[in-house]
């Protein structure tokens, strides 16, 4: 690496014309014209870079930063940070793996980037102006878009940031600048269902589906979860149930996959609960469906559903959702959001925390991997903690004042 002078050549041939303005020096074919200081290096790659400055001491102080950068290891291509946001995520998405349907819902996420004004700037200028980041999520939070939804969004593109730090294109992530922040998200308590309302909604669920709701409410099965629950998968004897799959739709397609997060799990099977499925089971024998494991065109795997449709396929939520809503109207329970088929995870989350099941077996339960989430979702749902903290609080002092009671007592 080297500073050179554009303007004077360092290897003159003899007998050429000396430099006005430079006596002692040969002008070259560019002298007078651009800026006259270069700074030449090779980059990690071997390939020769060149840039110019007005002034020697900023040559000087670039050609020693970029040694220095190159000597840890933290160069970063001038040109790399050219390429545009939209370009640099396409070429992420291509390399990304994962879920397929994690990956359908980082493309719908990515449209929010790809197809705005915010896609066509530069890496380099995003990294340089989060103003830039934030004044894109004002945009997104102007159309309507909910706060979850924004999250999400911005927590895509900061991968793509993160992903463009690794490749040394950008020297820091925009999105996670102090000036950049999305909206809050404001989280309503969950409400969990009564047994009226729970019993209310099994009488008007059509008579196939029926055992779904009391399932539900007492083994907190997911919806999925519920549309895969398979005959082998309910072991009466042992008074537990083991949820081991759930169908989902990838690219249009039913498959069967495991439980969110890979998170097989068995659960108590409540006794009024297993008489219902067994006379279901009696009722409507479980219909053998096979369908692709994990994706499209995946291993065929075959089971016995205990809930399928009157066609004998598997269910999903596109088309069982209107049985749901009709479910929900005869029952008198408000049509909203908040009482989806996971209201019955809430049901049973409640039901158990009321009986005093510590949070970690019902995170356990629910299929939770942290119980601190448990935790912060259903806190609210234990009316009766600060009760038993003046009980314990009560029965500490009154020991206290037996043993001092004790003490007195003269032999």
């Amino acid at each position: 690496m080297s500073v050179y002078d554009r303007w004077h050549k360092s290897r003159p041939k003899p007998g050429e014309a000396k430099c006005s303005c430079r006596p002692a020096k040969v002008p070259t074919v560019e002298h007078g014209s651009g800026e006259r200081w270069q700074v030449r290096y090779r980059d990690e790659a071997g390939v020769q870079r060149k840039l110019n400055f007005e002034r020697l001491p900023d040559a000087q102080r670039k050609d020693a930063e970029i040694k220095a950068s190159l000597d840890r290891g933290d160069y970063i291509d001038p040109s790399a940070g050219r390429v545009t946001f939209a370009a640099y995520a396409r070429q992420w998405r291509t390399g990304l793996t994962g879920d397929p349907t994690t990956l359908e819902r980082t493309d719908s996420r990515l449209a929010w980037v790809l197809d705005k004004p915010i896609g066509d700037q530069g890496m380099a200028v995003l990294a340089r102006r989060p103003s830039l980041v934030q004044a894109w999520v004002k945009d997104m939070e102007a159309a309507g878009l909910q706060p979850s939804t924004i999250k999400g969004i911005v927590g895509v593109a900061s991968a793509v940031f993160d992903a463009a730090l690794d490749d040394q294109v950008v020297g820091r992530n925009p999105v996670k600048a102090k000036s950049v922040k999305p909206p809050p998200i404001i989280r309503k308590k969950v409400v969990p269902w009564t047994l009226l309302q729970v019993e209310a909604v099994d009488a008007a669920m059509p008579a196939r589906f029926a055992p779904m709701t009391v399932l539900g409410a007492g083994c907190a099965h997911r919806q999925g979860e519920l549309f895969g629950v398979a005959v082998e998968d309910v072991d009466f004897l042992g008074r537990e149930v083991h949820v081991l799959r759930q169908v989902r739709r990838i690219g249009g397609e039913l498959v069967f996959s495991p439980p969110k997060g890979g998170k097989t799990r068995k659960v108590p099977l409540p006794e009024t609960v297993g008489l219902r499925l067994a006379a279901h089971i009696a009722a409507f024998p479980p219909v053998e469906v096979t369908l692709p494991w994990v994706k499209p065109g995946g291993k065929p795997v075959t089971a016995a559903l205990l809930f399928a449709g009157e066609d004998g396929k598997a269910l999903h939520r596109s088309c069982f959702n209107r049985v749901w809503r009709g479910a929900l109207q005869g029952a008198g329970v408000p049509v909203c959001r908040e009482n989806g088929m996971h209201a019955l995870r809430h049901t049973a989350a409640s039901a158990w925390l009321a009986a005093g099941v510590d949070i970690r077996t019902v995170a356990e339960y629910l299929g939770h991997s942290d119980p601190g989430f448990t935790l912060r979702t259903y806190t609210h749902l234990m009316p009766d903690a600060a009760d038993r903290a003046r009980r314990a609080m009560d029965a500490f002092f009154a020991r206290g004042d037996a043993d001092a009671s004790s003490a007195l007592v003269v032999p």
